[in-house]
């Protein structure tokens, strides 16, 4: 090998080389503290990962269903992880699959049973997980289901309840994406303070 190949190899190595450690500032450092800082300027809520907080105290995420069990809660969807972000996907199941049908089955009796209404009156996110296993939300019919069972357990009128599930009833996204939902974590946040001054 000539000194002339070995100079104009030591040359495109060192071109490399400062090109890598350019691009690794700009892209691994600058550009992700631009973003992140515009993030937290702009939505600081959003940015942290959108946390509902009670009395300074944070409760959970906006973002994240947590599993809520007895009959004072509102409760939401099934999800096979236990609502555990790690553990975040489907559980893989067909529609015709004999394990989800048993499934859905026993999951609708439950909730009828627990609720006091007849199994077609149960709607299918109260059934089905959803793609992610963490979702937050349920729909205002499921909600509707629940506000009788959970009005009687932390002692206040049906009807304070029910407007409780309307006030925290969302709309489509952009006016026409997805379905009206409710948060099952702030609905069950204000349920608390609704019982606690009662």
């Amino acid at each position: 090998m000539t000194t002339a190949v070995v100079r104009a190899a030591g040359r495109l190595g060192w071109a490399a080389g400062r090109a890598l450690l350019a691009l690794t500032l700009l892209c691994g450092v600058l550009y992700p503290l631009a973003v992140t800082g515009v993030a937290q300027a702009v939505f600081p809520g959003k940015a942290n990962g959108s946390p509902v907080r009670v009395a300074g105290e944070e409760v959970g995420s906006a973002l994240i269903g947590q599993q809520w069990r007895g009959r004072k809660w509102f409760h939401g969807r099934p999800s096979h992880s236990g609502y555990d972000p790690r553990a975040s996907g489907s559980g893989q199941l067909g529609a015709s699959d004999p394990r989800l049908v048993a499934s859905v089955r026993r999951t609708r009796h439950e909730v009828a049973e627990l609720n006091g209404v007849p199994p077609a009156a149960v709607p299918p996110d109260a059934v089905t997980g959803s793609a992610s296993a963490l979702d937050p939300h349920i729909s205002p019919r499921y909600a509707r289901i629940q506000s009788v069972r959970v009005a009687r357990a932390n002692g206040l009128p049906v009807q304070a309840v029910r407007a409780l599930v309307a006030s925290h009833t969302e709309g489509r996204g952009a006016g026409f994406l997805g379905e009206e939902h409710v948060n099952v974590l702030t609905l069950n946040v204000a349920l608390r303070a609704a019982a606690a001054s009662r």
